[in-house]
């Protein structure tokens, strides 16, 4: 029974990671968050209206910006 646990260690430890970047439509926003921060990164764009927003790793956000 324990291996459930230790998986979700695992998922924790990944979200508390800055790990994190949040991407709009036109750029990278910011990067090197943990998804808590990358979750108050999104609400701080959206109340500045900026579109297109999406929470992703910063790897994946690498490639986007190629």
């Amino acid at each position: 029974m324990s291996e459930p646990k230790a998986k979700e260690e695992h998922i924790l430890s990944e979200l508390d990671s800055p790990i994190w970047s949040v991407i709009s439509f036109d750029r990278s926003e910011a990067v090197g968050l943990t998804y808590r921060e990358a979750t108050e990164k999104v609400i701080e764009l959206e109340n500045r209206n900026v579109p297109g927003l999406c929470i992703v790793t910063d790897d994946t956000a690498a490639r986007v910006e190629t």
